[in-house]
This record gives C-alpha cells, structure tokens and sequence, in this order.
C-alpha cells in the first residue's frame, strides 16, 4: 500500500493486485490487533534492532522515516500515542483505522484496487519488465506493465495472504532465495508437562537468558514479560531471543542435542542476599505454615507446586523446619529457574520470516532488482527481519515508499 501511494504521488498509474478479498490482512493482526505502528526510536537506532541485514535499509530509513508514517496517520484523523518500549500505537487501539487511513489515501490519489488477483508470472523481455499475468476469480487475465513491485510478503501466517508465492515468483526471474526460517517465533521444550502445568501464566518483569551450553556462551538475555504455553514459551522477550537462536551455528544440531537452555530469573530485582532475605521474612510470618502454603506472596499462584517440586523440599514440612542450605537451593532455583529449547515453532506460527530475496541481488538505494530491469522488491519477501516493536511494519513502509519513489 506504501509502495502504490508513493508511485502515485510521483503521478504513475498504479494498480494493486492483491490476492486475498480486501487488502492489508496482515496489519489487521499486528500487535495482537492493535497494529504497533512503529517505534519512536531515532531511525538510527533502527539499524540494531534489526538482526537481519539491518544495514542494507539505511537508504530506505532516510527517505521514509517513523515521522512521515505518523504523519500520513494523522492526516486522516489517526492519533497515535507511546507504549513501554517506545512502541507506537493507535490511540483507538485498533489496527482497523491504520488501515482505513492507508485505504482512503490510496483512494484519493486513484490508484484501482484489484481483489482476489492471484499474480502468476511476471513477463520479462530483454530482461526488462512487460506484463504480469494473473488469475482472477479463475479467469486467466494480464496487465502491461513497464515496473513492478513485489510486496508479498513471506510465509508467515498463510491464513492473511502471505503463503511464499513472491518467493517463486522471484526465483522464476532469476534472483536468489535465502532458505527461509521462522523468527519472532515461540519456543518449544523438553520439559512439557512442567511448562503444560503453568500453560497460559504469563510473568512479567523477569530475566531471561538463552545458553549455549557447548560453549557456555550466553546467545541473548533480556528482560520483561513471557508466557507459558502448552508447548513451551512465548511472550515478546522469548519472540526476540529467537531471532538471536536462528543465527546460532549449528543452531539445529544444538537443539537437537538439548545444549541450548533458557535461564529465567523471577526475581531480577534483587540480588541472591536480598531475595534470601525476603524470603526469609516470609518464612518467620509463616513459620508455622506448611511449605507448599508459604509462598503466595512470593510467586504466581500457578508456579507455587512447580517450584516446591523442584526445590526437593518437602512439600508439608513445616516451614520452621526448612534449613538453612534448602533456603538457599530454592533462592537459587527462584534466580536460575531452567528449561531446555528442543526447536522453534513451525513457521505458520512465526511473526516474521528470515530469508528471502538476496540482497546482494536488489539495488538498496532504489529497491530495483539488479537483474531484472522494472522490478523492485517491498517487505517481508526481502532477506531482512527485525525484532518486536514496530521495526517490521517500519521497514515494509521505508521499503515500499522508497521502491515507489523509484
């Protein structure tokens, strides 16, 4: 939609052809349907929240920056307003009026919308751009065309749209594929029951750390909310490690061997002494208390059996009679509370897709293929990817304004 405004503006006549029934499927459901416009962050920051070839968007980043989005927003009536962790929002909270204001800018600058246009093939003659065929309610149609952009997608979330056909469609013309991996993407373990015995408790302020365990190296650490689920964990601090774990060497066979852990601290705010202090104090409220009934001011209700089982102490030993080296296991237990990672959820499940066209094939500063003359390349389906936060959504509209400019 970026890409078809800008090429508009530049007074070109611009036809969408999107695949689904309407368009922007995929907006709808960013940030859990609230749409995280983008970040407030200075563009220069941008660059390192992007694990993914963050450096071939410096081009893109000057030419559309997070201000000429809010500002595009605010032009039909979206206020936005900022959320922990610089990320911006719709004051409505809702993604629907991101997209209104991109369909009615798309409206007035006249550019024709086509529904359910499954594109086919992009025609090609002396290497420059000529027609794209497409199927249109099963009717075999085609469209000259002298440039042509390819904003996708990749192969997330297949039900909005994006089932990789921009993928073949790019490799049909001669470009390179960067094999695709999930990122942004929910972890499963090996502990199931313990995770299926807190599925659904979110923890919010912890730290997190991912280990190599071959190296005894720590691959990612962070701090804030994650959750459990019935396969492992989750959350926006676990969606970003995963993009770290991709990039790990021999990241698969690691899994597979059970070497990577996650470490959570769920009490990050106090050092070793002064949680044992804490708990403590609890331990003489509740002296005369069983174990397994004394740390309801300490823990989440869901998590109490879980760490009195592991804690080994026993669970109706009353609480005067715990010693002192059982205290100290469990204050060690409640800093290093570990699981093992066995794999990534499949990709369906992932927010973003790593992968995709070469970048050493698209000119940077135009978004033009270096191999086909007219095409151009928009978003997800290039080989970049970012953290949570509004870095993705930013680099679809720098992408796509600046391939439209061109």
């Amino acid at each position: 939609m970026l890409a078809a405004i800008c090429a508009a503006q530049q007074r070109n006549e611009v036809v969408i052809l999107e695949k689904m029934n309407s368009c922007g499927r995929k907006l709808l459901i960013t940030g859990k349907g609230r749409c995280n416009i983008t970040s407030s962050l200075a563009m220069d920051e941008f660059i390192a929240n992007i694990p993914g070839n963050g450096r071939f968007l410096y081009s893109a980043f000057s030419n559309y920056t997070n201000q000429d989005i809010i500002q595009l927003l605010k032009k039909h009536g979206v206020e936005v307003k900022q959320e922990r962790g610089n990320r911006i929002f719709p004051v409505s909270n809702q993604s629907i009026s991101v997209l209104e204001a991109l369909l009615k800018e798309l409206k007035e600058l006249g550019v024709k919308i086509k529904t359910n246009c499954r594109v086919k093939e992009i025609k090609t003659q002396n290497s420059k751009v000529t027609q794209v065929e497409y199927e249109e309610h099963g009717i075999n149609k085609k469209v000259q065309a002298d440039k042509v952009i390819l904003a996708t997608g990749a192969k997330s979330y297949p039900n909005t749209g994006s089932t990789g056909d921009g993928y073949e469609i790019a490799k049909k013309l001669g470009h390179t594929i960067i094999p695709l991996k999930p990122s942004l993407v929910p972890l499963e373990v090996l502990e199931r029951k313990l995770v299926q015995n807190m599925q659904g408790l979110s923890l919010k302020n912890v730290g997190i750390q991912l280990l190599n365990q071959e190296n005894k190296k720590v691959i990612y650490e962070d701090f804030g909310e994650m959750i459990f689920t019935h396969f492992g964990v989750s959350g926006p601090t676990i969606l970003s490690a995963s993009a770290h774990l991709l990039r790990v060497k021999k990241c698969e066979e690691l899994l597979k061997n059970n070497k990577i852990i996650l470490k959570i601290d769920l009490k990050p705010a106090l050092t070793m002494e002064k949680l044992d202090m804490r708990v403590q104090k609890d331990f003489a409220e509740f002296k005369n208390k069983q174990f397994k009934n004394s740390l309801d001011e300490l823990l989440p209700q869901k998590m109490i059996p879980i760490i009195v089982e592991l804690s080994k102490i026993t669970p109706d030993k009353k609480v005067n009679e715990i010693t002192k080296k059982e205290r100290e296991g469990m204050v060690h237990l409640l800093k290093n509370f570990t699981i093992t990672i066995t794999k990534f959820r499949a990709i369906e499940d992932a927010i973003i897709t790593a992968g995709g066209v070469n970048i050493k094939e698209i000119n940077s500063s135009t978004m033009e293929s270096k191999i086909v003359q007219g095409l151009y390349f928009a978003g997800e389906i290039i080989d970049v990817d970012a953290y949570t936060g509004g870095f993705n959504l930013q680099i679809a509209y720098s992408t796509g304004y600046l391939a439209g400019l061109n």
